[in-house]
């Protein structure tokens, strides 16, 4: 790969399905979904609506579903990785629906590669790219209709990252933590938050794996992929 050609839309600028895209958000749902493996979970299913996650979770009693904002009937947790990170996920199924991030992830479900992302899995992500050889990239900016900042910040480093550049990653993070969804986070504007959402979701490469969502029967999933660390290595 010679570079990567990024493009950074947002949701509503989506036209057509990209080749390869990279959906981005930091705050905080594929924070959560990288916390959520962390834990011990298969595989997350993305939802389209909350009363597609809740007939989800009607059908399948066993599994988990999350959602933004506080706790609700018909769901198991709500969308914060302080609250995911004391979760026993071993083995489980988790539906997630979110405001933007799962929106976002529906939205290019016809790409022929769609990663998830934030700053936990940034070089995870980032190599991934690089090992598959993509050098044009659409990275989704779901936040604030592709306005977050954060997200923004996320994106762009990663694709720096997938170039294979040396990157300082300080002013990236700055930029996340200086956000408005932080300082919302932060300020508990938000319902169904954790005092320690924010500095889990500026976390830089807490996790060594990146996130592959696919159309499985019909349901957009999101699983772990490893990757390796030499970039000419094969991804498992």
């Amino acid at each position: 790969m010679t570079g990567t050609d990024a493009r950074f839309v947002g949701i509503a600028g989506l036209v057509e399905a990209p080749s390869v895209a990279v959906v981005v958000d930091v705050m905080r749902a594929f924070t959560v979904a990288a916390w959520t493996f962390a834990q011990g979970a298969e595989k997350i299913v993305l939802a389209e609506s909350l009363d597609d996650a809740r007939a989800l979770k009607t059908r399948h009693p066993d599994w988990v579903a999350l959602k933004d904002g506080p706790p609700a009937e018909g769901f198991d947790l709500v969308n914060s990785p302080g609250v995911l990170r004391a979760a026993d996920l071993r083995g489980r199924t988790v539906v997630q629906k979110t405001t933007a991030g799962t929106v976002g992830a529906l939205a290019v479900k016809d790409a022929a590669l769609v990663l998830c992302a934030g700053c936990v899995v940034a070089e995870a992500t980032a190599r991934l790219l690089r090992t598959r050889g993509h050098g044009s990239v659409t990275f989704v900016v779901t936040g604030e209709d592709g306005q977050a900042d954060e997200d923004l910040a996320c994106a762009e480093y990663i694709a720096r990252r997938s170039n294979g550049a040396e990157v300082d990653a300080s002013p990236f993070l700055r930029r996340a933590a200086e956000s408005p969804a932080a300082t919302e986070l932060a300020e508990g504007v938000r319902q169904g938050t954790h005092p320690h959402d924010v500095a889990l979701c500026l976390e830089l490469d807490r996790f060594p794996f990146a996130m592959v969502a696919a159309v499985e029967d019909s349901l957009m999933v999101l699983r772990p992929r490893t990757v390796p660390a030499q970039p000419d290595a094969p991804v498992t």
